[in-house]
């Protein structure tokens, strides 16, 4: 067995899954004509992995079940030097949402699924990622990936969004959107991104974001909370940061100590009071949820 192999092994048994044998699913191989990989993944169920690949291929995925055991439509052409990828993932047997929401308001016994898909990108171009989660867990390690665009929408699935090995973004990113329903997701070392623009929406789900390193260029955050929870970590108090937040008497919010008012729903740190040039801004609208401010502890 080869050596990447072993390691995604090790990595599955880290994430507390039953291994089997991994097999692979779909491949898209490297092309000259293609500059830039749109992807769209839609896993309805099931743990999906993304992370850096140890080759040129520009998707691969490996899965410990066969072909005919899930559901799946899978398609890949190149036009106008853009190399289209779509595949929507279903495992069979499943729950619905309706069901996983009831396992969430009355409780019960839910059965962890030990069904898995690894997915495998490429540094060598840049991507748009669009991933749309339904159930199940999902970790995505874009570690020195070159992500010109993200966009991540889950359901009910828990979802992980890390830079691992710390290797930042190797292009600069036009939009990082992250929109959470019922699920949750955390997304850490976010400065790594090299993203301008941070979008993230909440429905009743639960969003922690990391920006507890000082970023090279400090994104906009532009967010919104319905009923449910976002808790953002702030970089040390020497980083200018500023807060809008339009508020409910319905919601709940909670600042760092660093934080102090400076106009009507406006709020910032002394950095940013003494010289607010390259700030880290947040323009956020809570109504029945709770936002959290905390600050990094060395």
């Amino acid at each position: 067995m080869g050596k990447t192999l072993v390691l995604a092994f090790v990595g599955l048994i880290s994430a507390g899954a039953v291994v089997g044998q991994m097999k692979k699913q779909f491949t898209v191989d490297n092309q000259e004509s293609c500059s830039t990989v749109d992807v769209c993944l839609r896993a309805k169920t099931g743990n999906c992995f993304i992370r850096p690949g140890q080759t040129s291929e520009l998707f691969t995925i490996y899965s410990n079940q066969n072909l005919e055991e899930y559901a799946h439509t899978f398609s890949n052409e190149v036009k106008n030097a853009i190399c289209f990828v779509k595949l929507a993932l279903e495992q069979e047997g499943q729950k619905g949402v309706s069901k996983k929401i009831s396992y969430q308001v009355f409780g019960g016994e839910e059965r962890i699924s030990d069904k898995f898909w690894k997915v495998y990108l490429t540094d060598t171009k840049p991507y748009s990622l669009n991933l749309d989660y339904g159930l199940g867990n999902a970790n995505v390690d874009l570690s020195g990936l070159a992500i010109k665009r993200l966009k991540i929408n889950t359901g009910s699935a828990d979802v992980n969004v890390t830079y691992a090995s710390g290797i930042e973004n190797k292009v600069e990113m036009d939009t990082f959107y992250v929109k959470v329903d019922l699920g949750s997701l955390n997304v850490k070392q976010l400065n790594l991104s090299r993203s301008k623009v941070v979008i993230a929406e909440v429905g009743f789900g639960n969003i922690f974001l990391d920006f507890s390193n000082r970023p090279d260029h400090a994104p906009s955050v532009k967010g919104s909370v319905g009923a449910g929870n976002m808790i953002i970590l702030l970089p040390e108090e020497t980083v200018p940061v500023m807060v809008k937040i339009n508020e409910s008497w319905l919601c709940s919010v909670k600042l760092s100590k660093n934080l102090r008012r400076i106009s009507e729903n406006t709020y910032a740190n002394a950095a940013y009071s003494s010289n607010p040039r390259n700030a880290l801004t947040f323009d956020l609208d809570v109504s029945m949820g709770k936002i959290i401010f905390k600050e990094k502890t060395n």
